[in-house]
C-alpha cells in the first residue's frame, strides 16, 4: 500500500530491444507537491523510460503505479491520472487556442466546458485564447500544450524539454509556472532537460540517469552541499598539486588555484603541508559546485541531451 502522497512509484523497470536491455532496473518515488528533474546524457534512457510512464511502449518487466494503480493492469484508470507533454505539444495552427482545447476535451470522457476555461486561466492564455495558434508565439503553444495536458485534472505532470527553444524570459516564466503548479495546485511535475542551471532553480529533487541506470536520486540542496568544493590559491601551482594529488584534488585552474575535496579535519593538515613544503598559500575558500560539476563528475564526463 503506498502512501496517499506518493504519486508515482517505479520499483525496477527494464526495457530490451532485441537482446540489449536499455533500462537497467529503474526504481524511484515521486510526492505530491514536487518537481522532479531527470536528467541524463544523450542515450541515457530518459526518453524511453518517459515514454513507459505514459504508456506509449511497454516495460520488459517492472512495475508502474500511477496514483495507486498498476499501469499495466489497470490502464484506463491508471493513464487518468498523469498529463504529459513529450518533446513538442501536437497542436492546430489554424485553429483557436480554445477550439484545439475543445476538439482534445472530446477525447477524454466526461470534460466540462467549465474545464475548459479553467486550464486557459491556470495557464494565462485568457487574453489569446480565441486567436489562431499560429499567431502564437512559442511560450504561448506550451502553455497550450499544458493546458491540453491538464484537462483531464491529473495528478502527475511529465514534461519533457519544456523550455525548449524558448528565450530567456520564456524560460523563466515557465520555471515559475511550473513551480506555482507543483506548489499551488499540489500537482507533482516530471520534468526532463538538458538545463542543468534550469533545473537547478525549478526542482526539488533530481534523478541524475547513465547507461540506463540512475546513479543518483536526492534534493538538489544535499547532492551539492554534500559535493562543496575547497578552491586554494597557491605559487607554484604544479607543486602544490603534487603534494595532494592522491587524496584530495579535483582539478586544477589557469589562474593559480587547485579545486579539493571539502575536508573540514584534514584542512589545517593540508594546509600545513603545503606551507612546510615552501608554497606560498595566499587564499582558501570554499564553494559548492553548480549541478553541471556534479553531473559531469558522477556521470564520468558525459555531456547532456
Amino acid at each position: 500500500m503506498t502512501n496517499e502522497n506518493t504519486t508515482l512509484v517505479v520499483k525496477d523497470l527494464r526495457k530490451k530491444i532485441g537482446k540489449k536491455e536499455i533500462i537497467k532496473g529503474l526504481s524511484f518515488e515521486l510526492k505530491k507537491g514536487e518537481v522532479f528533474g531527470f536528467l541524463g546524457p544523450n542515450g541515457a534512457g530518459k526518453t524511453t523510460t518517459i515514454r513507459m510512464l505514459v504508456g506509449l511502449i511497454k516495460p520488459t518487466s517492472g512495475q508502474i503505479l500511477l496514483c495507486g494503480y498498476d499501469l499495466h493492469k489497470e490502464f484506463s484508470k491508471s493513464i487518468r491520472q498523469i498529463g504529459c507533454i513529450v518533446e513538442n505539444p501536437e497542436l492546430y495552427p489554424y485553429l483557436s487556442g480554445w477550439e484545439n482545447l475543445e476538439h482534445f476535451a472530446r477525447m477524454v470522457p466526461d470534460i466540462p466546458k467549465q474545464r475548459i476555461s479553467e486550464v486557459v486561466e491556470l495557464v494565462g492564455l485568457q487574453n489569446r485564447i480565441h486567436d489562431r495558434v499560429s499567431t502564437y508565439s512559442l511560450g504561448m503553444r506550451q502553455r497550450l500544450g499544458i493546458a491540453q495536458a491538464l484537462l483531464g485534472k491529473p495528478k502527475i505532470l511529465i514534461l519533457d524539454e519544456p523550455t525548449n527553444g524558448l528565450d530567456p524570459v520564456g524560460i523563466r516564466e515557465m520555471r515559475e509556472f511550473i513551480r506555482y503548479l507543483a506548489e499551488k495546485e499540489g500537482l507533482t511535475v516530471l520534468v526532463s532537460s538538458h538545463l542543468l542551471s534550469e533545473i537547478q532553480l525549478m526542482c526539488d529533487r533530481v534523478a541524475i540517469m547513465s547507461k540506463g541506470k540512475i546513479i543518483r536520486i536526492d534534493t538538489v540542496e544535499h547532492l551539492l552541499s554534500e559535493q562543496e568544493r575547497v578552491v586554494w590559491k597557491v605559487d607554484p601551482i604544479e607543486k602544490a598539486r603534487a603534494l595532494l594529488e592522491k587524496e584530495t584534488v579535483i582539478a586544477g585552474e589557469k589562474d593559480g588555484t587547485l579545486i579539493t575535496h571539502y575536508d573540514a579535519e584534514k584542512l589545517p593538515l593540508w594546509n600545513e603541508k603545503l606551507v612546510k613544503a615552501g608554497i606560498k598559500v595566499s587564499e582558501i575558500r570554499t564553494k559548492l559546485p553548480t549541478l553541471e560539476d556534479l553531473f559531469i563528475e558522477l556521470t564520468g564526463g558525459e555531456t547532456i541531451d
